[in-house]
This record gives structure tokens, C-alpha cells and sequence, in this order.
């Protein structure tokens, strides 16, 4: 029998090479006046930012500009919700990697819902509900990861209280996600390849999770295959269009998957290592993967209810190296693929981040309270947890 589950969606995604060209039109439609949150650069340096700006403008649109630095915390979404306000912003355009979208997602759910962040975040905050739409808001992704262009949740830091969490409803979906891959093009190696990993751990988690369904099953073992393949060849030429394409689809994927069925143990301690120390989100699951699976397959050959993530572990291993064998030659081929791919990418470790093995106790309670650590497919004990991040480090 097939369990009753939910599933969440965009109403629209536009993806193609060239899209970007439609946004300020499609923007248009919702209003006059555009706040627009992004990290792809800078007002004045002649690039993308200032070919958005031109677009909308041309639809007949006042463009104020919000450049989100870093991940965003609880300052930066109360500082851009200060100005759409003062503005008077009809819609929002987050563009760039999934800390512009989250700060963009979170200002929009604010505009309509009033308070603070703080009256809306999980685990940290007040933890109220959204009780109207969020502003009308556009995702546009530049760096094929997080998927956060179609999630319903919006990653907030909170430094005083060493944690990030997420404001989570339906309501705060955008009313369009446009991909387009060419807008990668320019992005780092490093950016790249971190991002593209984290891409790859939020499918991995997603087809585990202990709430995994039939519509998020298919897609993440389409968006696995598609990023084992991808990823090492746009990390090398990052003027690959055709290996951009497919890893802008696999980030999306990722974001479908997870936003319906949530993640799991790396990404649990990704939220409070990324609050307390300066690791990028994608270094934090990239070296955490590998580990984090081991630890997982070992708890589960330990469980007598443990076969059927067993064999998703082996179907993974499968889609990530195209080869056959048992499933346990599969599982350990893919763990094996894993590793190498985190050193082919040059992931750093993390001790190169400031963590010591003295923070190691502090980051195992923290990530205890996070929401993802509850849709592991198996409980992890803490010496288990403490061995994951030892490997890591």
C-alpha cells in the first residue's frame, strides 16, 4: 500500500539557456517597484547585475538594490525588509546562490506577514506560523546547489544563538523560478564545486529520508545520476553549457526532493557548524557526506528493520558509478566515489575553518536540535556522530 504523503511545488519554473532575458517582463506583472536581493555582484560593475537592473527598467520598472554578503542572519533579512518597506516594493527578485533566495524568500514572507524573523524561525525563534502569501517574489538561481529557487523554507543564522534555522511554510514558494544555466557560466571553480556537492548530498538525503515518497523517489535518482556525471566536468570547464544545464537540473531536483521529504544527519550538522564557524554550507556537506553514510550503513546492518535503506544505499551506489554487483559491493562503491570525488574537487577540510576537536562535543548537541537530524534513516548515537566528524576534519 502506498502511504498518504504531501507534495509541494512551484507553479512555474522557466528554465533554458537565454531566460534571464524575460525577468524584468515577468516581474512587471506584479508591480512597479522590484527589490532586488542578490549576491551575483555589484551595482556598477557592468555585469549581471546591472544587466537586470537595465532589463527591468526597460519593463518599466524601479529597481532597489539589497546585496546580501555572506550567508544570511537575522540583521541582513530585517535590514532588506527595512528597505522594500521604505521603498514601497510591490515584488522581489532574489537572484544568486541560495543565500541571496533564502534572504530574498524570507524578506517576501515578512512583507505580508509583519514581525520579525525571529517571530517565524524554527528551533530559535517564536516559531509562528505564516498566515498569508509572501509579496510576489522570483527565484533566479546563478550557482546550480541548494535548489532553495523551489524549497519552502528560508535558512536564517542567528549568531547570538550559534544556530541556523528556517522559516518554513508553503506559502513562502515563489511565483516563478527562472533557470537559467548560462548565468553560471562566469562562477568560480571552488563555488562550483561546493555548491554542486551540496546538490548531490540534499538527493542522496532526500531518496533515504525516512519520508521519502513515490514523487520524490524517481526524481532524485534522475538527479543523482545527472550530478555524479556532470559535476567533475563543469568543475573543470565551467563554459560546459551542456554539463551546466544538467547540473542547474539536479540542483532543482535537489530542491524539489528535499522541500517534500526533508534531509538528514549532514545536513543537521550543517546548521550549526555553518552558525559557528566560517565553512561554506557546501564544504560542511561535502565532507560530511561520506562519513555520515558510513555511519548510517553501519547503524542500519545493525537494525533488523534496517534492509530497505540498506537497498536505497545500494541503488545510490549504483546510480553514482553505473556499475553492478550486490548491494553490498554497490554501497561500498559508492561511498568509495564519493570520497574521491570530495578530493578530486579539492573540498578543504574542516579544520582548515578554525574547528578543533574540542568543538566537537558543542556541534553534536547543536545538531541534535536541528530539524533535518529527524529525517535520518536511522538514530545515530553520539559517539557515532563524534566519529563522523572526526573523519571530516
Amino acid at each position: 500500500m502506498i502511504e498518504a504523503f504531501d507534495f509541494f511545488h512551484v507553479g512555474r519554473v522557466l528554465f533554458g539557456n537565454g531566460r534571464c532575458q524575460e525577468l524584468g517582463g515577468l516581474a512587471r506583472q506584479w508591480g512597479e517597484r522590484m527589490l532586488l536581493v542578490t549576491n551575483a555582484g555589484d551595482v556598477g560593475d557592468g555585469a549581471l547585475v546591472d544587466r537586470v537592473i537595465e532589463l527591468s527598467e526597460q519593463a518599466g520598472m524601479t529597481v532597489h538594490c539589497f546585496r546580501q554578503r555572506g550567508e544570511p542572519n537575522v540583521e541582513d533579512v530585517q535590514t532588506a525588509l527595512a528597505m522594500a518597506r521604505d521603498q514601497r516594493c510591490d515584488v522581489v527578485v532574489a537572484m544568486g546562490g541560495g543565500s541571496a533566495i533564502d534572504a530574498g524568500k524570507a524578506v517576501a514572507g515578512l512583507m505580508t506577514n509583519g514581525g520579525s524573523v525571529l517571530d517565524y524561525m524554527e528551533v530559535i525563534g517564536r516559531g509562528q506560523k505564516l498566515t498569508r502569501p509572501a509579496a510576489p517574489w522570483i527565484a533566479v538561481p546563478t550557482t546550480a546547489g541548494t535548489g532553495a529557487e523551489v524549497t519552502r523554507n528560508a535558512v536564517i543564522g542567528c549568531p547570538e544563538k550559534k544556530f541556523k534555522a528556517s522559516l518554513r511554510s508553503e506559502r513562502l514558494l515563489p511565483q516563478l523560478a527562472l533557470i537559467d544555466p548560462t548565468l553560471a557560466i562566469d562562477v568560480p571553480r571552488w563555488v562550483t564545486a561546493r555548491s554542486g556537492m551540496d546538490a548531490l548530498c540534499q538527493l542522496i538525503e532526500s531518496f533515504t529520508s525516512n519520508r521519502a515518497q513515490p514523487l520524490t523517489d524517481g526524481l532524485a535518482l534522475q538527479g543523482i545520476e545527472l550530478a555524479a556525471k556532470a559535476l567533475p566536468k563543469v568543475v573543470a570547464a565551467g563554459d560546459d553549457l551542456e554539463n551546466r544545464g544538467k547540473m542547474a537540473l539536479a540542483a532543482l531536483i535537489s530542491g524539489v526532493t528535499l522541500t517534500n521529504v526533508g534531509l538528514g544527519a549532514v545536513h543537521g550538522f550543517a546548521a550549526p557548524a555553518g552558525a559557528n564557524y566560517p565553512i561554506p554550507h557546501g564544504t560542511v556537506c561535502a565532507r560530511l557526506l561520506p562519513p555520515v553514510i558510513q555511519a548510517n550503513v553501519t547503524a542500519l546492518r545493525a537494525d533488523s528493520g534496517g534492509d530497505a535503506y540498506l537497498a536505497r544505499y545500494a541503488q545510490i551506489g549504483r546510480s553514482l558509478t553505473g556499475t553492478g554487483g550486490s548491494d553490498s559491493q554497490a554501497i561500498e562503491a559508492g561511498i568509495a566515489f564519493l570520497i574521491d570525488l570530495v578530493e578530486d574537487l579539492q573540498i578543504p577540510p574542516l579544520r582548515e575553518f578554525g574547528l578543533t576537536p574540542d568543538g566537537f562535543p558543542e556541534l553534536v548537541a547543536l545538531a541534535r536540535k536541528a530539524s533535518s537530524m529527524r529525517y535520518n534513516p536511522v538514530p545515530l548515537s553520539d559517539q557515532a556522530l563524534m566519529t563522523i566528524l572526526q573523519q571530516a576534519w
